[in-house]
């Protein structure tokens, strides 16, 4: 896994949403939150096959949240 990355895209509770990078190694069980405030079991961030990514739309909260940062810079 890259140095850089901060954060992955995971189809779960009715959408593709962005979590924290640390969200993918915390163990089942245990809630997690994506950027917009959406909760997921940390087991959900697992073993999601095409066709989930394909079913579910790109959180738009998630995506303005993040890119926020982008026109701002580091």
């Amino acid at each position: 896994m890259s140095d850089y990355l901060t954060y992955v895209w995971r189809p779960v509770t009715g959408g593709r949403h962005a979590f924290p990078i640390t969200a993918t190694k915390t163990p089942a069980g245990v809630p997690v939150v994506a950027f917009c405030g959406a909760e997921a079991d940390a087991v959900e961030l697992h073993d999601r096959s095409e066709v989930d990514w394909i079913r579910e739309d790109t959180c738009m909260d998630c995506w303005r949240r993040i890119t926020a940062g982008w026109a701002t810079g580091p």
